[in-house]
């Protein structure tokens, strides 16, 4: 990467620029878009607490080609008989031979065990999944933390046998992480009114989601000068997310299409728009 100055993008030219973003997005963010992204297992369900639990799973093993991503959680659904929550609430060391021979790229049986145990014990306890972010969610707000550093510590205290490279598998922004799947997962949860995604859940508004960052929306957030800082971390979504909040304060994260779009799926902004050679 050119370790030159990064150029920022004026407010006047952002405005001159949604609605090039705003065209990408309503082309990109259709109903044909489920079937090749891993939020078709947030849509392969009718009962809340089996899309919590496909969706978040399918989330937290997002990483890499998104055909080999569908694959890999159809094999992990499969050996749960297609029948999340009821799978996760019987489950037991005795069943962790369905889980053998499991893996996706450092995803491993252990990591699915402990993650289970977590969301079993979390069923438990409160109504639903959502119930739990919830709480979570307002402690990080009258804590002034990011809530999602509250939802990393509370899920893992619940689990009941836990190995400790388990951790990593779910994000913790006060670690400088910046919790793409995470965020992923969220917008498929919150954001209403979309084709794509659910929104089922309610316990925040999608004005407050942070843009999930992949190399994708990196790439393209730092060539058309939506962000200056060169890091990929939790500072920079924080930026970016602020950049798209001038442009849509409503509902920020929705450039993650356009800016996927641009990345991965061939789609294109007028050369004028181009900042920094990247």
């Amino acid at each position: 990467m050119n370790r030159s100055k990064l150029r920022k993008r004026s407010k006047k030219s952002l405005v001159e620029l949604k609605p090039f973003l705003d065209k990408i997005n309503n082309e990109v963010e259709q109903p044909d878009y489920i079937r090749r992204d891993p939020v078709q297992f947030m849509h392969a369900f009718s009962n809340k607490k089996d899309i919590e639990i496909a969706g978040f799973l399918a989330a937290s093993m997002a990483w890499g080609r998104r055909d080999i991503v569908v694959a890999k959680v159809h094999d992990l659904l499969r050996r749960m008989g297609y029948s999340p929550y009821d799978f996760v609430m019987s489950y037991d060391q005795s069943r962790f031979d369905l889980l053998k021979n499991f893996k996706h790229r450092t995803f491993k049986p252990i990591d699915v065990h402990g993650i289970l145990l977590a969301m079993q014990t979390i069923y438990r306890e409160f109504d639903d999944f959502e119930a739990f972010w919830n709480i979570c969610y307002q402690k990080g707000r009258s804590e002034q933390r990011p809530f999602l550093s509250h939802f990393h510590e509370e899920f893992f205290k619940r689990s009941t046998d836990l190995a400790r490279r388990t951790k990593k598998h779910i994000s913790d922004p006060e670690k400088g992480s910046t919790c793409k799947r995470l965020y992923m997962f969220l917008r498929w949860a919150i954001r209403k009114n979309s084709p794509v995604d659910t929104g089922i859940w309610n316990f925040m508004n999608a004005s407050e989601l942070l843009i999930p960052f992949d190399v994708h929306v990196a790439r393209q957030a730092r060539r058309y000068g939506l962000v200056t800082r060169r890091s990929n971390d939790w500072k920079t979504v924080q930026q970016l997310t602020d950049t798209l909040k001038l442009m849509n304060p409503d509902d920020p994260a929705r450039y993650d299409y356009a800016l996927f779009g641009i990345g991965a799926l061939g789609y294109e902004l007028p050369s004028r728009f181009l900042l920094n050679r990247i």
